[in-house]
């Protein structure tokens, strides 16, 4: 069953987040296994990030890569929304 996962992190600025995905991306996680869907969105000072992941396990998994560089970048991404996707549709 996929799962949405919603952030509205406080102090998710531009800078900080194109940080964030380089570093991902540096760590082999920038296309991580689960992940079906990513969206950052919102004011530059105050980006939100919904992500849509194929299950709860591939979300943690990603979890242990992601919380250090969030952590080391000084955001604090508090505790996602997170439901069960009812339906998805593409295009």
């Amino acid at each position: 069953m996929s799962y949405i996962f919603h952030f509205n992190p406080d102090a998710m600025t531009t800078a900080k987040y194109d940080e964030i995905i380089r570093r991902l991306a540096a760590a082999g996680a920038g296309s991580p296994a689960g992940r079906l869907h990513h969206v950052c969105y919102g004011a530059a000072d105050h980006l939100r990030v919904f992500d849509v992941w194929d299950s709860q396990q591939s979300f943690e998994k990603f979890g242990e890569t992601l919380i250090p560089i969030l952590q080391d970048a000084g955001v604090d991404a508090g505790t996602p929304e997170v439901a069960p996707v009812h339906n998805i549709i593409k295009g």
